[in-house]
């Protein structure tokens, strides 16, 4: 356990974990170090149950349900460490640290510990120690990750017009879960984490709260600088004000980050979209999904390995599903 703790690099902790033959052996000494730390009360022991995680990643969790160790931002702007499985959802100990003279501390008024199928190994009524020490150390997260469906449908804005929220009501219900289950990450590769599509529906909740978007020609090209100036030319200024008019592509591809197997597309859905029948609505957003995995897929096919047409075969299948369940 000291020589994995110790080393720092990931590609010399995979050559030291597959150097043993015992993997089993190795796996559950592992697991077991790990549940020490699930329930983590200072950094130094976030920053073990990190590492432990990423060994757990390289030789597999065998038959314990695979979490992932995340360093993330509360609201307030304080770290939060959380693990989550395969499916986003939260395990063991989700924690809010504050910032104090001496380093950083858990406040565990704001903390919370969630069950798994491997947590009733835990002492779970144990009480955390509120006299906890601060420690001047950077908190970890994870640098590899688990298997998990590589597609994350996301809303960047929760509004939207009441025709379109039965197609977001199926989306989140059947699609997206759907997705999680029959997505197949384990044969596709380890080069991609998340393909986040990010929608954002048009809008008119009041005067004072709305965002109808206008669809720009692709073949113009149109970058941020030119939407406003462009829209001009399409509508005066206060039919821009009175119907909250935004001229945006209808696709943005932000940049692939190796270090952390992740992209991003925006998707974004005009006024006369949420205008369409349930079932209109529902094949056009499955053609805008698909064509924005198929362009992520396209840029980076050469530049990494990966089964992209696996991947795509696979979302494909589990689109028209969804489509053929529409008057089911």
């Amino acid at each position: 356990m000291k020589n994995i703790l110790d080393i720092s690099e990931l590609e010399e902790l995979q050559k030291y974990l597959l150097s043993f033959s015992d993997k089993e052996s190795m796996r559950e000494q592992l697991f077991s170090d790990f549940l020490k730390y699930a329930r983590y009360r200072n950094a130094e022991e976030w920053n073990n149950a990190v590492r432990i995680c990423e060994a757990l990643a390289i030789i597999g969790w065998g038959n314990h349900e695979p979490v992932e160790a995340i360093r993330g931002i509360y609201f307030n702007g304080n770290p939060n460490t959380y693990f989550i499985n395969r499916d986003g959802k939260p395990r063991f100990l989700d924690a809010i640290w504050s910032k104090r003279k001496d380093g950083l501390a858990i406040d565990f008024s704001r903390s919370f510990f969630h069950e798994s199928t491997d947590s009733h190994a835990i002492d779970i009524h144990e009480p955390c120690s509120q006299a906890e020490q601060p420690q001047d150390l950077q908190l970890c997260s994870q640098r590899n990750w688990i298997s998990k469906n590589p597609i994350r449908i996301v809303r960047g804005l929760a509004n939207c017009y009441d025709t379109s929220k039965p197609l977001i009501e199926s989306m989140e219900s059947c699609l997206i879960p759907e997705l999680n289950r029959l997505m197949r990450p384990e044969l596709y590769g380890s080069s991609i984490d998340t393909i986040t599509l990010n929608l954002s529906f048009s809008f008119y909740d009041n005067y004072h709260c709305k965002t109808n978007y206008i669809i720009a020609d692709e073949s113009l090209k149109l970058k941020q600088k030119d939407f406003y100036p462009k829209l001009l030319e399409l509508y005066s200024e206060k039919e821009i004000q009175d119907n909250g008019y935004y001229l945006r592509n209808r696709f943005s591809f932000k940049p692939f980050r190796k270090e952390s197997g992740t992209t991003r597309v925006d998707i974004v859905l005009e006024k006369e979209f949420s205008q369409l029948s349930d079932l209109r609505q529902k094949q056009l957003l499955s053609e805008y999904l698909l064509h924005a995995v198929e362009h992520v897929a396209q840029r980076l096919d050469k530049k990494i390995a990966y089964d992209f047409p696996l991947m795509i075969s696979d979302f494909k299948l589990i689109l028209n599903s969804w489509l053929q369940s529409h008057n089911g």
